[in-house]
């Protein structure tokens, strides 16, 4: 019996757009296959064995079982199987063109990006024009595979969070598939929790504890012991049980408040603990750039350290400074005390993160008077100017040319992979 009133809550056309094994269907475009057909795989690395598999053509999946997370060594030894390396720069472009043509239909406030490959679409008063929202849908399906040759899934919803699960859940069977807010007793109370968008396999278990399994199971537990339990994260889930979903589906959504800055890497090696500080160097340098660019300084400099599958494990700690800062050295030395206090002396080191939040406006900051901050600032201007007009490797410091530095190589990808 449904116990919520959906008369008080907005009800809105939106899509929920998933191009189907979007890199593998790029790839096999680009070379003139089928991508519904061909047996193809996009790895990070050819040179590498043990480089994921980041994409697997839908037939490769069904014929093989290979999933996204499998490493190259993992693919079977098939003749027909083409093993390509990613480009991201083509993703993207392709990507770009994907919102273009979906621009046709709608202004850009109603488009949301998710991912590269995944994005809401908000149809409005579309009806006069296209008909219903499924034929908005069909329309874009059918345009986006005569026109590019890429086959996608489209969750239909009465809200964002309606579309995307219902995108997850039946779509990718059925390629279109709808769910408003009376489907929600029958079309979702049924299914696992694990399932459902939103909530992960820590939450998961936090809820199988309590006896909830399904989202039905969510939906019927009270609302106050939820709230007491898990906080906001409580009703939020019980809400989205239900279906209801108050986020924003049309306007500027990149107009957010910067809440910090932050830039993380796993290495392609088990690093020293030597060896690990030219990494921290480069990765604050990336960090005070974009905190540069965003005129801003932070306090708090958060310094996150993962060390090998061997041992497992690692840090995370932080510490905040007196003024606010946008200066490398200044991140580099708080991130250096930091490793130094908690590093534990001998483990490997895999995956580093530094971040610098609790941010403040950097005209607004304060010097201070006893060092010549302003000059160094200005240094940090003028060489994000340089690599700005001539490229982001045209000036780099000089342990980012040994073995442990990362952004050299990593100038040369986009998302971590080849461009």
């Amino acid at each position: 019996m449904i116990l919520v009133n959906y008369n008080l809550y907005p009800r809105n056309d939106v899509l929920c757009i998933d191009m189907r094994s979007f890199y593998a269907s790029v790839e096999c475009v680009k070379r003139g296959l089928d991508p519904m057909t061909t047996l193809l795989a996009v790895v990070g690395d050819k040179n590498r064995s043990g480089s994921i598999i980041l994409a697997a053509s839908p037939t490769l999946k069904k014929k093989h079982g290979v999933k996204n997370v499998s490493r190259f060594f993992d693919l079977p030894d098939d003749p027909d199987i083409h093993v390509v390396e990613a480009k991201m720069g083509d993703y993207l472009k392709v990507s770009v063109e994907i919102t273009r043509l979906i621009n046709q239909y709608v202004p850009k406030e109603a488009i949301h990006p998710y991912s590269v490959d995944e994005l809401w679409v908000t149809v409005n008063g579309l009806e006069k024009r296209y008909g219903s929202r499924r034929n908005v849908a069909q329309l874009i399906k059918d345009e986006l595979y005569e026109t590019m040759g890429l086959t996608c899934s489209i969750g239909i919803g009465d809200n964002k969070f309606l579309a995307k699960v219902v995108m997850d859940l039946y779509a990718k069977q059925e390629g279109i598939s709808e769910c408003t807010y009376e489907d929600v007793e029958a079309k979702l109370w049924p299914t696992p929790i694990e399932e459902i968008w939103g909530i992960g396999k820590r939450m998961m278990r936090n809820l199988n504890r309590i006896g909830i399994v399904t989202l039905g199971q969510l939906a019927n537990y009270s609302l106050d012991r939820l709230k007491k339990r898990f906080g906001v994260m409580g009703e939020q889930l019980y809400w989205h049980a239900w279906g209801v979903d108050l986020s924003p589906v049309i306007g500027d959504f990149q107009k957010q408040d910067q809440k910090g800055f932050g830039h993380g890497i796993t290495l392609l090696r088990d690093y020293n603990g030597e060896e690990v500080f030219a990494c921290i160097l480069d990765l604050a340098e990336e960090v005070c750039r974009r905190a540069r660019t965003a005129g801003k300084a932070g306090r708090t400099i958060h310094l996150g350290i993962g060390y090998s599958q061997e041992t497992g494990g690692g840090f995370s700690r932080s510490r905040s400074v007196g003024i606010p800062t946008n200066v490398t050295l200044d991140i580099y030395r708080v991130c250096n005390q930091l490793f130094h206090e908690f590093y534990d002396g001998q483990s490997k080191v895999r995956r580093v993160f530094v971040t610098l939040d609790h941010l403040y406006d950097d005209g607004a900051t304060q010097l201070d008077l006893f060092e010549d901050k302003a000059k160094r600032k200005d240094i940090g201007y003028v060489m994000d100017q340089i690599r700005d007009k001539y490229g982001s490797a045209s000036l780099l410091r000089a342990t980012s040319f040994t073995d442990a530095g990362v952004t050299l190589e990593r100038s040369k990808k986009i998302g971590g992979h080849k461009a």
